[in-house]
């Protein structure tokens, strides 16, 4: 089986806005192990190691006037190598022109498949990405949400556990687009399981949501089998296979392990499932939520 990465990033270090001298959060600690160019190049070789043979880029929070350039660069860069096979892109969404920023986008490349624009937000600054809890209400922000499903995009949706109340009123305003919930919803603190199980529960009751088993060294900065296996094993009992996929978050984790060891702590958490299951999370989810044709 050919394993899809849902969620990865490649990067040109002086593209990097956190390289650009503007102060972000650093949810996953200090970057400096990490501060320098990830080529394509280094990734394939990596992904194809670890059995991954197709793969989604993520934005990596190019600086806003710069979105249309990051779509450029890997429209190159697909054509030179092949990868990534779809690409999720970056707007600010609170800007009335983003409309037309996301047209051009499209008009780029057919590898756009969607949009993140990063909606968490949390007590503790460090974790904090959105200037506020609620901002997925703001009115331009939802009308560039309502523009999507003419464009046939996506939105990934990341928020925590607390937004997710908000966040599944928000998206039942929006049956014609899918949500994909970026890493499994943030569980930052095994004593919240229980509201975070909770959360889930109201977002897998809405079909437009799929979920993304991706970034759980996020907030424990290392593989943890046990926390692996019951993000596994709620994700699918709520959402089922078909709605769950699998992604990596690199190179971000290369701060505390390797690709192979990473899909082989995944791999480990699905065993006990059918085969059927497996090929949902790891491939078949992915190329039909991102349209992967490969």
């Amino acid at each position: 089986m050919t394993i899809v990465d849902a969620h990865h990033h490649i990067w040109r270090q002086a593209d990097l806005l956190w390289l650009a001298g503007t102060p972000v959060p650093r949810i996953f600690g200090p970057y400096e192990p990490i501060r320098r160019d990830y080529p394509a190049a280094e990734y394939i070789a990596e992904a194809t190691a670890a059995g991954i043979g197709a793969s989604v880029y993520v934005q990596t929070n190019w600086p806003a006037d710069r979105c249309e350039d990051e779509v450029r660069w890997l429209r190159d860069v697909h054509a030179e190598t092949g990868w990534p096979m779809a690409v999720i892109g970056g707007a600010d969404l609170f800007d009335p022109g983003a409309r037309e920023v996301m047209r051009r986008q499209a008009a780029v490349t057919p590898l756009v498949r969607g949009v993140r624009l990063q909606l968490h937000w949390h007590d503790r600054h460090e974790f904090r990405f959105a200037s506020a809890p609620d901002r997925m209400h703001d009115p331009t922000f939802r009308r560039n949400i309502a523009a999507l499903a003419d464009l046939d995009w996506l939105f990934e949706l990341q928020v925590f556990t607390p937004q997710m109340v908000d966040a599944a009123a928000f998206v039942a305003d929006f049956p014609d687009t899918t949500f994909v919930l970026v890493h499994a919803g943030m569980l930052d603190d095994l004593s919240t399981v229980d509201a975070w199980t909770a959360g889930l529960r109201r977002l897998a009751d809405l079909p437009n949501v799929v979920v993304k088993l991706t970034g759980q060294g996020t907030f424990v900065h290392r593989v943890d089998q046990p926390l692996i296996d019951l993000v596994t094993a709620t994700c699918l009992e709520l959402f089922g296979p078909r709605r769950c996929m699998w992604g990596s978050n690199f190179p971000i984790e290369k701060l505390w392990t390797d690709l192979d060891t990473l899909v082989s702590a995944w791999q480990r958490a699905l065993d006990p499932y059918p085969a059927e299951t497996r090929r949902d999370v790891f491939a078949d989810t992915a190329r039909r939520v991102y349209g992967i044709r490969s």
